[in-house]
């Protein structure tokens, strides 16, 4: 059934060609869109919508979540906010939880994050294991993330779990692991920091997904400079996450590949880190991809658009780079064209605002403004 969702105040596409339209119009026939253009134009359909003058832009694409979880990091957070620093091993406590909670439990508690962020407007999402670290745990989490998030991710390479040898671990990742998982996921990431893994052995990890045919993804230069960056411009994977801490040669390496730099401002925040520099990326021009990292520890939050008002108020983003940067950008992190973009062709994913401009999610800060969204066509909110 084909659905025209009319009287757009203000439509944003990310297409060159389209751009951003006034007094626009959208059809959504199945799951794609099939015209966008001036409403006076519109063609006809079987469902007439009118948005009476509020802005539509493509759904949230957030390119990096953790939420094939268990358990609860409160007092953690509350330590932190007391003084203490963030280090990689607080993941540990969330290991334990997830490793002793069922199927049952994991995936219900992945489908409530899922749903709650799509009553925000997030309409494609990205999830990793990482938080099993022993063959059968990250199986049934890369099973169970497969049955409900639009990407997945391996992450076995997250933490060395307490009392394993490092360099026996990695073989383990490389090797049965990676085999168990790989059926299910089509990315592979490695936390490459101080306290995870080292360069020798993030090399190893991604190196033995690449020879699987999974496409790579790297946690790096999140709590220092170190060598994430360039490992992944190396290896050309398609994003790298946190970007923290760069160098010039990074942002240099960064501007002249194909891979993204997703940053990521809740964690960012939540951690009390310095912000990423976001605008000295984009000012080099590098690829940006704003994402949530959703996770029990560090970033425990599903809303994009709080991650948008942060990187404009905070980060000097414009309204229009930060939109782009969690639509399209995180359609970039994935490697996607069908996501992050309303023209004809693409996925129909559509997020109506309760506003008229784009500008009202960093104008008005933490006011909910979604009003509507459609995900593969299908009404969801």
């Amino acid at each position: 059934m084909a659905v025209l969702i009319t009287g757009i105040g203000e439509l944003t596409t990310n297409d060159p060609e389209l751009g951003k339209l006034r007094d626009a119009a959208l059809v959504l026939d199945g799951e794609t869109i099939a015209w966008a253009g001036p409403a006076v134009q519109a063609p006809d359909a079987d469902e007439r919508v009118d948005v009476e003058g509020r802005a539509a832009l493509p759904g949230w694409v957030d390119s990096h979540t953790h939420l094939v979880f268990a358990g609860d990091r409160t007092a953690e957070f509350e330590a932190r906010m007391a003084g203490q620093a963030y280090a990689a091993g607080g993941i540990a406590v969330t290991v334990d939880a997830t490793r002793a909670a069922s199927d049952e439990q994991l995936a219900a508690n992945l489908r409530r994050h899922v749903e709650e962020a799509a009553a925000q407007g997030t309409t494609c999402l990205e999830t990793k294991t990482g938080y099993g670290l022993t063959v059968a745990d990250e199986e049934r989490s890369a099973r169970i993330a497969g049955a409900v998030a639009d990407e997945v991710t391996f992450l076995g390479a997250h933490l060395v779990p307490p009392g394993a040898d490092a360099e026996s671990y990695v073989d383990l990742v490389c090797g049965e692991m990676l085999d168990a998982v790989a059926p299910h996921v089509r990315w592979a990431d490695v936390f490459c920091e101080t306290g995870a893994f080292d360069e020798a052995q993030s090399a190893r990890v991604l190196k033995a997904a690449a020879e699987r045919g999974l496409g790579l993804r790297v946690h790096g230069n999140q709590l220092g400079e170190g060598p994430g960056v360039r490992l992944a411009v190396e290896l050309d994977a398609a994003s790298v996450d946190h970007c923290t801490y760069l160098s010039n040669a990074d942002v240099e390496a960064l501007a002249s590949s194909n891979t993204v730099a997703t940053i990521l401002p809740a964690c960012d925040l939540s951690t009390r880190q310095a912000l990423a520099p976001a605008r000295r990326l984009l000012d080099a021009g590098a690829t940006v991809a704003l994402a949530s990292n959703a996770n029990p520890g560090s970033s425990y939050t599903t809303s994009m658009a709080f991650c948008v008002t942060t990187a404009v108020l905070q980060m000097r983003m414009t309204v229009d780079e930060a939109v782009w940067s969690a639509t399209a950008g995180g359609a970039r992190a994935l490697r996607r064209d069908d996501v992050g973009y309303l023209r004809p062709g693409a996925r129909a994913d559509v997020h109506v605002l309760d506003a008229p401009s784009t500008t009202h999610l960093a104008y008005r800060p933490g006011v909910p403004l979604t009003h509507a969204v459609w995900r593969k066509g299908a009404k969801v909110r």
